[in-house]
């Protein structure tokens, strides 16, 4: 006999990862930096916001992946709100990268999980048909 689901209708998973998102939205980080007028280090707390993903969600509920992907992932109970939620986490990421939140250099790693990819295609193959003309102006 499994492990009793820790959700047990897609509302409550729902309402965990609503949960989720706005702990993510409002993280409180300690910054420090120098104050040239005042010629000293000053700290500040800052809200800043982390990327949504399902590992981080996991992690949030106390839940493993694994147990995440077999009791929700395939389930049809569930197939709505956990494709929302992968659909949220891509669209979260993008948005990040286009306000310039997250470096883009780090763009192929974090989106290669969306499928996306930085590889480009530089094979081409087919025929193109080639007409002359103006032939009547040509030397022999």
């Amino acid at each position: 006999m499994g492990r009793q689901r820790k959700f047990k209708s897609a509302k409550q998973l729902e309402e965990a990862w609503k949960a989720y998102k706005a702990d993510c939205d409002n993280q409180m980080v300690l910054t420090h930096d120098f104050s040239s007028k005042n010629s000293e280090f000053v700290s500040k707390e800052l809200k800043r916001s982390i990327t949504y993903t399902i590992e981080g969600f996991c992690v949030f509920a106390g839940i493993s992946r694994a147990a995440f992907y077999e009791y929700y992932g395939d389930n049809p109970k569930y197939v709505d709100i956990v494709t929302r939620m992968k659909e949220e986490c891509e669209v979260d990421a993008r948005k990040k990268f286009e306000l310039q939140m997250i470096p883009s250099q780090l763009a192929g790693l974090w989106m290669s999980k969306h499928g996306y990819t930085t590889k480009t295609d530089t094979n081409v193959s087919g025929s193109v048909p080639v007409v002359i003309s103006g032939e009547e102006d040509l030397e022999d």
